[in-house]
């Protein structure tokens, strides 16, 4: 494969952003990762469906892909962590105050206005893209070529919302009594147009990967903590008194998660 520029780019956001990963929300902790868990493929998802299940697969493998410097998304199965999350309180935005009125085509640095919660956006934001990979390739995001992935991907970063009243869709409901028309098809022209609702669906789905790459194991991802080793961080040791007057040493001890287990 082709050397890709934008590919080193996310790499090194990534490496930028372990300890400030967790931004969106607190979250609730998974099943400790004891002995070796069934593959992705065979995984018992508790929130996608398998269509979108897909998606996730391969939308996480090219935004941390395993032909990198370290290991990539599905080695550290970070879609794992993605579907808890939906599942969960994130997911539904349980903690988050979704009462309206919104403006889901307001300036972004008003930051958040979409009516429909994480798992909304990922549902109907996937069902729009796939649709508009269809389109535009001929097929699903899953099922495109890695090339055809990283543009398609890409286009729905930039993204672009339809302008105005968005074509009526499926009624999707939020949390609360909140509802809201979204358009789950998208724009002609082979132009990926949005609704303003799922705008921030990229955005998600790249902070989601981040954080399950670099979230504790308990969490569902960072796989035997291969994401802490790729980086060097200790995880959550709880003293470091030894190492306090080394200085330009290496630390040399591996890290530690939440639960006491080491790497």
């Amino acid at each position: 494969m082709s050397h890709d520029p934008w590919m080193p780019t996310r790499r090194f956001v990534l490496q930028g952003t372990a300890a400030g990963a967790l931004t969106w929300a607190f979250y609730d902790p998974a099943h400790a990762q004891d002995g070796e868990p069934v593959s992705l493929q065979d995984y018992d998802r508790k929130f996608f469906t398998a269509e979108e299940w897909a998606f996730i697969l391969a939308a996480t493998a090219r935004l941390i892909p395993s032909d990198g410097n370290g290991p990539g998304a599905i080695e550290a199965r970070v879609p794992v962590f993605i579907d808890l999350q939906m599942a969960g309180p994130f997911g539904q935005a349980a903690d988050w105050y979704m009462e309206g009125p919104y403006q889901p085509d307001a300036p972004a640095e008003l930051g958040f206005q979409s009516p429909l919660p994480p798992a909304q956006i990922y549902r109907k934001g996937i069902e729009a893209f796939n649709g508009w990979c269809q389109q535009r390739y001929g097929g699903g995001f899953a099922d495109l070529e890695a090339a055809q992935q990283d543009e398609a991907l890409r286009t729905l970063e930039g993204g672009k919302t339809q302008p105005g009243q968005a074509p009526k869709g499926e009624v999707a409901e939020s949390s609360g009594s909140a509802t809201s028309e979204v358009a789950v098809a998208s724009g002609g022209g082979g132009e990926l147009n949005l609704a303003p609702e799922l705008r921030n669906f990229f955005s998600l789905l790249l902070q989601n990967t981040k954080e399950g790459y670099f979230a504790d194991p308990q969490y569902g991802g960072n796989y035997q903590m291969q994401g802490w080793l790729h980086i060097g961080f200790p995880g959550a040791r709880a003293a470091y008194r030894e190492w306090a007057d080394k200085w330009d040493v290496p630390y040399k001890l591996g890290p530690v998660s939440i639960s006491g287990e080491r790497a």
